[in-house]
């Protein structure tokens, strides 16, 4: 029996009394993912993307291990209700106009002091004074610094479009604005090299084109490690009393852990480990989360369907950004149909040992958005589920 056979088993034998669709939490793999994150961290806090767990319970477990510290959320609706339920330190990685959010913000003084807000504009301090209904907390600020590598002059950008604020300078003179302004404190700044830590350098039967991307990160590296430390310099000379300086990612967790003037890791779905992560030469993780959908129909030989399954990701359209049949191996998607909205045709021999009702287990392209189709999660430990726990989704939380 082949290792992905034995799991298949494990999680059969698990939730032979649950019903499909169901979506399982690997607790061994998920363990092993954070001890891996840590190591790769290099004594360097973790600090952990709540986009790819969107569980409080998956939150507060990786929490308590040591390496990890603090939060990294998504809105700021999600930073006050994770705030609310206790978690003291909340950085929400992108800038909001949640009006009513920041007037909530600037009139509670254990949420000020617990969320710290994104900011690249000042106009967007503008938005938050507005907003703030006469509140009078002060408003802790990150600034995050576009980690883009630009080629050729400038006319070629690899990387996500995010912040503006790109040169020493740029960074400088916001963090001037920040300082000089009353109700706001400059604590951190932030750096997410996503073309580094999100993008796969092994990708299966495209040599020429891995090779391409493993070039173009060790230039993308070299660049930021320069760049970013004279921002740290320029904006601690502005702000002497910064907190952190957050950078990384999954994909990139050792190498930007190595940089002096980052003091904090973020990561998250190197826990779940989906599919998109199978495409790294810098670590190897377990698959912690899955789904399965049940078989309802044998349409004919080497062929079943399943209910439901298509449950794409984020990102730009194309075949990674669909949930991969896992197990058992070697199924795959009819091409003219893919991944179906309430029905799901799968080819492949192992097809005709597919009973009505059994299950075909699914791996997400992307981590925390597969918690957004459930509401729950099962938390398996050997061939038990040991526990069920809300999604943010099983809260009645919906945060975008």
């Amino acid at each position: 029996m082949t290792p992905r056979a034995a799991d298949r088993a494990r999680y059969d034998r698990a939730t032979a009394h649950l019903d499909a669709p169901v979506a399982v939490v690997d607790l061994e793999a998920f363990d092993a993912n954070a001890d891996d994150l840590v190591r790769r961290a290099g004594g360097k806090p973790v600090r952990v993307a709540s986009k790819s767990v969107r569980c409080r319970a998956l939150l507060e477990r990786v929490l308590a291990r040591d390496g990890f510290a603090g939060i990294m959320s998504y809105t700021l609706d999600e930073s006050l209700w994770l705030a609310r339920a206790g978690f003291d330190d909340v950085l929400l990685a992108y800038p909001s106009a949640d009006r009513a959010g920041f007037g909530e913000l600037a009139r509670d003084a254990k949420l000020a002091g617990a969320v710290t807000v994104m900011v690249d504009d000042p106009a967007q301090l503008d938005l938050i004074d507005r907003a703030r209904d006469g509140g009078t907390e002060e408003v802790r600020v990150c600034l995050e610094l576009d980690t883009s590598l630009h080629l050729l002059g400038g006319r070629v950008r690899v990387g996500a479009r995010r912040s503006p604020l790109r040169t020493p300078a740029q960074v400088a003179e916001v963090a001037r604005s920040v300082e000089r302004r009353p109700g706001f404190r400059l604590v951190g700044l932030m750096a997410y090299e996503g073309h580094v830590a999100g993008v796969g350098d092994a990708i299966a039967g495209r040599p020429v084109r891995s090779r391409a991307v493993r070039l173009m990160q060790a230039a993308a590296r070299r660049e930021l490690a320069a760049r970013r430390a004279a921002v740290v310099a320029a904006v601690r000379a502005v702000a002497p009393g910064l907190e952190f300086v957050n950078g990384g990612g999954t994909g990139s967790v050792q190498h930007t852990a190595a940089e002096d003037a980052v003091t904090e890791i973020a990561a998250g779905s190197g826990l779940f480990v989906p599919r998109l992560f199978d495409n790294y030469t810098s670590f190897t993780g377990r698959p912690a989360a899955l789904f399965a959908q049940p078989v309802v129909r044998r349409p004919g030989v080497g062929v079943v369907t399943v209910l439901g399954g298509g449950y794409p990701a984020s990102g730009a359209a194309g075949r990674d950004r669909l949930p991969v049949p896992y197990l058992p191996e070697g199924l795959r998607y009819d091409p003219q149909e893919g991944a179906g909205e309430v029905q799901t045709p799968l080819l492949g021999s192992p097809a005709d040992d597919l009973l009505i009702g059994d299950k075909v287990w699914f791996r997400h392209a992307k981590a925390g958005e597969l918690c957004e189709r459930f509401d729950a999660l099962h938390l398996i430990e050997g061939d038990r589920v040991t526990a069920t726990v809300p999604t943010y989704r099983g809260e009645g939380r919906t945060f975008l």
